[in-house]
């Protein structure tokens, strides 16, 4: 009891160490910011959701006892609530098939047990996204007028800054940016959080503490009824007003979600070539360099949601059924 405490405060420590080091301004400090939750995410699915909890508590209070009340929500709301629900996600499993054993003699089968698929986890991260940011959104007000204003304002202080003579080119650029802030946001806090998760899972499964099999990262799909919250959302991003801004930041984690389906549909429509670590790592090369062409595995992940590429494409891969007799 007394490792398990000390595990959950030393991965506290260091999320807390993590996050509040945004304030120094180095640019180190961006870096370590996003990976706060990681520390929480390896204590939560290593020793179990009750580590992380306790540690996020910890690290919470500590904050707001140093900074104030508005560190101690951000880095709860931000940081120890999605290590703790995805941690607890990722060991999530129930026993399915029968218990009972085939013979007197034999010893009981060991049960298989159904893990919590990672499409759904995908889906989680999608909503501790949206949530994560349209929370920064409303410290800055709590309407659509006083958030876009407040933006504004704050991006052309720095151009400002940066270029002391600004044009009215300028302005318009600033306006722009104003409308694709809080989906460029979502868009950074949905990689950032599927990272942090990745690299958390593959801490553990390394030492040996990681209690699931490693998922086949190429069956990774979403929920069926995804796609439809994706279309309502794209509806209301033309409604005006907050309810706009909250559509918007939706519609851009939901696309992400299907932007990584996409990438294991690419890996699995590529199981064939021979030339597939080629054509894989120049597609992520392109990605990471150029962003856009990010759009494209969007669309291969609808598509793959709609017609099933994947299932069809191992469907014929499978070998024919033998001849009956």
């Amino acid at each position: 009891m007394m490792a398990f405490g000390l595990i959950a405060l030393i991965a506290g420590a260091a999320s807390a160490l993590m996050f509040a080091s945004i304030i120094s301004g180095a640019l180190i400090s961006l870096v370590l910011f996003y990976l706060a939750p990681l520390p929480l995410m390896v204590a939560a699915i290593g020793w179990g959701p009750l580590c992380a909890s306790l540690g996020g508590i910890a690290a919470a209070i500590g904050l707001g006892a140093l900074f104030g009340l508005s560190y101690c929500i951000a880095f709860a709301v931000t940081v120890a609530l999605p290590a703790w629900w995805l941690g607890h996600l990722v060991l999530l499993g129930r026993q399915v098939g029968s218990l009972a054993p085939d013979a007197a003699a034999e010893p009981p089968a060991k049960p298989e047990i159904e893990w919590y698929p990672v499409g759904r986890i995908l889906l989680w991260i999608a909503g501790f996204a949206t949530l994560t940011t349209m929370a920064a959104l409303l410290t800055l007000g709590t309407d659509a007028e006083t958030i876009t204003g407040t933006l504004r304002r704050g991006l052309m202080r720095l151009l400002r800054t940066t270029d002391p003579q600004t044009s009215g080119e300028a302005s318009q650029f600033v306006d722009a940016l104003v409308r694709i802030v809080p989906a460029g946001a979502t868009i950074i806090a949905m990689m950032t959080l599927t990272l942090n998760l990745w690299l958390s899972a593959k801490v553990t499964a390394t030492s040996g503490r990681l209690r699931r099999p490693w998922p086949d990262l190429m069956t990774a799909e979403l929920p069926p009824m995804t796609l439809v919250a994706l279309c309502i959302a794209l509806a209301l991003c033309f409604t005006g007003g907050l309810p706009a801004i909250v559509a918007q930041i939706a519609t851009a984690a939901l696309m992400m979600a299907y932007a990584l389906t996409g990438f294991a549909v690419l890996h699995t429509l590529t199981l064939a070539l021979k030339s597939r670590t080629f054509w894989l790592g120049s597609t992520y090369a392109v990605v990471v360099v150029f962003g856009w062409p990010v759009i494209a595995m969007v669309i291969l992940g609808l598509a793959d949601a709609v017609f099933g590429f994947r299932e069809r494409f191992l469907r014929s891969r499978q070998p024919p059924p033998l001849p009956t007799p």
